[in-house]
């Protein structure tokens, strides 16, 4: 019908210079570009869904501890339960679906986001979700890892990753970054699985229990006093460093996913007290 009425008003019978036809080209040239584009992206969404879920299960998997020899992503992720809390509370909430909830997105959408003060947001990330996932690996009916989401700001960018902590919510078993924009070779050595591994069996917080774990200038020694709550700092990367520290401290503390660690913490102390009465009272 279009190229019907271009004739008939001559359109076509102007000269390639003429600067009508140019324009008319032009527009009808991006109409057709536009409709393939947005015809792709449609058909490729779900593609691109699942390829995102993938990716954030793969990053899970590699601090869950889960021996992945001969498992499917699918099958090894099943050892894993996601659940979700009330970051206030730190309880458990099926106030959203914990399969589809978007943590990062809730924390962007007035309906779910929590703003920060400046004294708070020691991670620079302005506000955060009222809702929070974690991830459960379970050996029958006892939780042996903790899996959860950490984000701060480092020198050039967010830093997005997972840590993961013991049964005891205090002991670190693992840390990855899948997701920055830091200096290849300087603030970038949070990918560095040599630097990653040194976070294992790091303890989260004091006996008071306040969040201390921190990165430092140089290394870690035996010999640094209260060596269990520091880390290896990055080389000639002191504001990725600091940020690291901050993003960390800031999770696992009181405006992060302390509350909730604190409850499992207490639960803890609660059945350890519990099993000592028990031997007691048999001997």
């Amino acid at each position: 019908m279009i190229l019907n009425i271009n004739k008939q008003c001559g359109f076509f019978h102007l000269p390639n210079d003429n600067i009508v036809k140019t324009i008319g080209v032009a527009a009808l040239l991006c109409l057709v570009c536009s409709v393939i584009v947005s015809g792709a992206a449609t058909l490729l969404k779900p593609t691109q869904v699942a390829n995102a879920l993938l990716d954030k299960k793969n990053n899970i998997l590699a601090v869950s501890g889960i021996d992945l020899t001969g498992k499917s992503v699918a099958d090894a992720f099943s050892q894993i339960e996601t659940k979700v809390i009330d970051m206030a509370t730190g309880e458990f909430t099926d106030a959203v679906d914990p399969v589809t909830f978007d943590q990062r997105k809730a924390s962007k959408d007035s309906d779910y986001r929590v703003e920060l003060s400046g004294d708070q947001d020691v991670a620079q990330i302005g506000g955060r979700s009222k809702y929070a996932s974690v991830y459960l690996v379970k050996e029958g009916d006892a939780v042996s890892k903790i899996i959860l989401p950490i984000k701060g700001y480092g020198l050039w960018s967010t830093l997005y990753g997972f840590i993961a902590l013991e049964g005891d919510a205090n002991t670190v078993s693992g840390i990855t970054f899948y997701e920055h924009k830091e200096t290849p070779g300087l603030g970038g050595e949070i990918e560095n699985k040599k630097w990653q591994a040194s976070w294992d069996g790091k303890k989260i917080v004091d006996a008071s229990g306040q969040p201390v774990i921190q990165l430092i200038k140089g290394t870690v020694s035996p010999e640094t006093p209260r060596a269990e709550y520091k880390i290896d700092g990055l080389a000639g990367a002191t504001l990725t460093s600091n940020g690291v520290t901050n993003l960390v401290q800031f999770w696992m503390g009181e405006d992060g996913f302390g509350p909730y660690l604190e409850k499992v913490r207490a639960k803890q102390s609660q059945a350890s007290a519990m099993a000592d009465k028990n031997t007691l009272e048999q001997g």
